[in-house]
């Protein structure tokens, strides 16, 4: 057990070998600094081993940022070779820079704790990091390995072999209070400080700061059996306000990237979608405080280049509307109607002869490319197969010596046989396809037959390219179907920027042969065809750029990724799955979310609504216990929720905070926030539903919808009521309350 944190009276800062440098403070012992109503904890007996043992890892840190930094420094020197070599080569930077980075951040706090195993005597102690010393005795043992599990899993009902556990509290580098936990008698007989509350429950009324701090060292049994459970399948981790939902999402996310080899960064990685910005600055730091900096992070937003400008759909049966994956669907049929090819025949001159293309020959052309091939990037073999169907007529018409290059040039230059093409199947841009979904009646009823008259008259707009939030999935698809309207023309251009330089190099060859005045010197090797066409860097030459690094074609949200965490996931509309799925062809995903929290209402199960959007091997994790919103706070959430969903799964509290909730009159708030800055120093604070607001120092101000995963120690709710009216009114007052980590004030006008 263990007693609330107490805050040190002074900091200390890392010495050049690791160590901690001695600062004047109170009961200042080595890395400890116990204020002095724990002296009792200072009893050496109780720290000394641990004194020695943090003594190592100072200076096994000094070792390893010495031999990393060496290694990096000489990974740069390197050539960067090309390819695969290159890609290698920047991996092992990227891994050398993140661990370093580590181990420069966080020094000797590096550490959480340690753990005593029945009948062995040696503590393990558990880092964000592993750590060996010079001579291959581990230090720290990686919270992410099999072996540290007990440390987080570990009750009273299963101890998991251990005897003991013990859990630190790091301040300035310091370590400002520790807590013991024994699990058997012999635990007793190893110096165990007894508390009365778990370092878990202590934690919680500190303060917040403006991002979230990970939890790691107080990670409880049933948020860690959740975090390491397997990637196969959806897993859905559902649970109310203040259960630990963003922190299991954030911490699963770098478990499953180190310890699941199926999701490294070769087969995809990890990404981690959150509901909007505030909620990813807020977290931001809390996976590089982990090691791992590889998960990559988005909204749906970030998904397309329109989402950032979009605005929010104002009809809600226009939303309610585009919110049906089946409508998103409808964009195959949009660009299908681009791809039929001409039903008459024609006639290609050539220099060699005419020759007739039927429409049976279109067809077969249409037909070349494979299967999955984006539209735009589909006309090229359906060109070449073209050029070929006509040069196999060329030469059955006598022409046997027909140079098959200048046959396909003489094409290009026939303009009645390029606009046919252009005509079959053009080049098409997403954003003009989705526009002409909502600005072409007769289009849309094509597509979408299933659509009433008077829906297809909603869909309608002036603007066809005024994005919405409910466009998005729509783009999404369009692009992922389309593919890059860029291709064709980049790989134009690079065959004859190639074919060029190969020319040019050719007249070298010939030049340095013809120098070679007996012809039997190596200079002859040239003359063979494979390596005079090694000479030409296709790479370096002009007109061989990369596609853009934007939308769905590279970037860092292109995917596929090998596993896809969503948080919030109550919100995402069938429609918006459909943006996740294909980015995820493994179908492996967590599903973090809450059904009370749901604005639009989730009425269905969890496995009932995943299973219609395209998810599979579900199962669900659910967390009860709410460790973040006071009892007090929650006695006046539960009511609001429950007004409108009557049997919404309301957490428990698990703590109180010995504060009421108050009221007071919106007059009142310049007042109400000046009294509890004054009396706080440190903390945060946010105002909710008072768009005028301005904001201030360790004070926010924001919409409720905008409050999703978010967290602060007062909460001042603007008049609640206007919030909006039914289920979405209901949640957003809901969600707005149990922000609140010590304090909630409502201020009505």
């Amino acid at each position: 057990m263990s007693l609330p944190m107490s805050s040190p009276a002074s900091h200390a800062s890392h010495g050049s070998d690791g160590s901690v440098e001695s600062v004047a403070g109170p009961r200042a012992v080595g890395v400890f600094a116990l204020s002095g109503r724990l002296s009792a904890k200072a009893d050496p007996a109780l720290i000394a081993a641990d004194e020695r043992h943090f003594a190592a890892i100072g200076r096994s840190l000094q070792q390893t940022i010495a031999e990393l930094s060496e290694r990096l420094d000489a990974e740069r020197r390197a050539p960067g070779g090309v390819g695969r070599e290159a890609m290698d080569r920047d991996t092992r930077i990227h891994r050398l820079s993140s661990r370093l980075r580590t181990l420069r951040r966080f020094g000797l706090d590096l550490c959480l704790g340690r753990v005593v195993v029945a009948d062995n005597s040696e503590p393990v102690h558990i880092g964000r990091l592993g750590l060996t010393d010079s001579e291959g005795r581990r230090l720290l043992v990686d919270w992410r390995s099999p072996a540290a599990e007990p440390f987080f899993a570990a009750t009273h009902a299963n101890p998991m072999g251990l005897a003991s556990r013990r859990r630190y509290r790091w301040s300035g580098g310091r370590i400002s209070d520790y807590w013991d936990e024994v699990f058997t008698a012999d635990g007793l007989e190893r110096h165990a400080a007894l508390d009365e509350q778990s370092a878990f429950i202590a934690s919680l009324g500190s303060t917040r700061s403006p991002r979230m701090r990970d939890v790691l060292a107080t990670i409880q049994a049933d948020q860690d059996a959740v975090i390491r459970a397997g990637s196969r399948g959806t897993l859905v981790v559902d649970g109310g306000p203040g259960t630990g939902k963003t922190v299991v999402a954030l911490h699963r996310s770098a478990y499953l990237l180190h310890s699941d080899p199926r999701l490294g960064h070769r087969r995809g990685g990890v990404l981690f979608v959150g509901p909007h910005q505030p909620y990813l600055s807020y977290v931001a730091d809390v996976l590089p405080s982990l090691g791992e900096e590889g998960v990559r992070s988005c909204t749906l937003r970030d998904l397309v280049p329109e989402g950032a400008a979009a605005v929010a759909e104002q009809d809600p049966d226009v939303a309610r509307l585009k919110s049906s994956a089946e409508l998103v669907r409808a964009v195959e049929k949009a660009v299908r109607f681009y791809e039929e090819p001409p039903t008459g025949e024609m006639t290609v001159s050539t220099d060699w002869a005419d020759l007739r293309l039927s429409a049976e020959d279109w067809a077969e052309a249409f037909a070349a490319p494979g299967p999955g091939t984006p539209h735009n990037e589909a006309r090229d073999p359906i060109w070449a197969e073209l050029v070929a169907i006509l040069l196999d007529k060329c030469r059955d018409a006598g022409d046997e010596e027909v140079p098959e290059e200048l046959f396909r040039r003489a094409l290009l230059r026939d303009g009645e046989l390029v606009t046919a093409l252009d005509r079959a199947w053009p080049l098409l841009e997403a954003a003009d396809l989705v526009g002409d979904l909502w600005s072409v009646p007769a289009y849309l009823r094509m597509c979408a037959p299933w659509l009433s008259p008077a829906e297809v008259r909603a869909l309608r707009r002036a603007d066809a390219q005024a994005w919405t939030v409910s466009d998005l999935p729509f783009l999404d698809a369009a692009r992922q179907r389309l593919g890059d309207p860029e291709a064709s023309r980049r790989r134009r251009r690079q065959e004859a920027a190639v074919a060029a330089e190969r020319e040019r190099m050719a007249g070298v060859i010939d030049n340095l042969v013809a120098a070679d005045a007996d012809g039997e010197g190596a200079v002859t090797m040239l003359l063979g065809r494979d390596l005079r066409d090694s000479l030409v860097d296709e790479a370096a030459l002009p007109g061989t750029e990369s596609a853009p690094l934007a939308g769905p074609f590279a970037g860092p949200f292109a995917g596929p990724f090998a596993h896809i965490v969503v948080d919030e996931a109550q919100e995402l509309t069938d429609a918006e799955w459909q943006m996740l799925l294909p980015r995820c062809p493994s179908r492996s995903f967590t599903v973090v979310g809450d059904r009370a929290q749901a604005r639009d209402g989730f009425t269905e199960s969890w496995e009932e609504r995943l299973e219609r959007i395209g998810l599979d091997r579900i199962e669900v994790a659910s967390l009860s216990i709410n460790y973040r919103t006071p009892s007090e706070v929650m006695a006046e959430a539960a009511p609001a929720i429950r007004a409108a969903l009557p049997d919404a799964g309301v957490p428990v509290s698990v703590r109180a905070g010995g504060v009421p909730v108050t009221r007071a009159s919106v007059a009142e708030l310049e007042t109400v926030l000046d009294t509890w800055l004054a009396a706080h120093d440190e903390g945060i604070a946010c105002v909710i539903g008072a768009p005028a607001f301005r904001e201030r120092p360790r004070v926010r101000s924001l919409a409720p919808e905008l409050t999703k995963g978010l967290e602060f120690d007062l909460v001042v709710l603007v008049d609640p009521e206007r919030f909006g009216e039914g289920i979405t009114g209901a949640v957003d007052r809901y969600v707005a309350m149990t922000r609140a980590t010590q304090r909630l004030i409502i201020l009505t006008s």
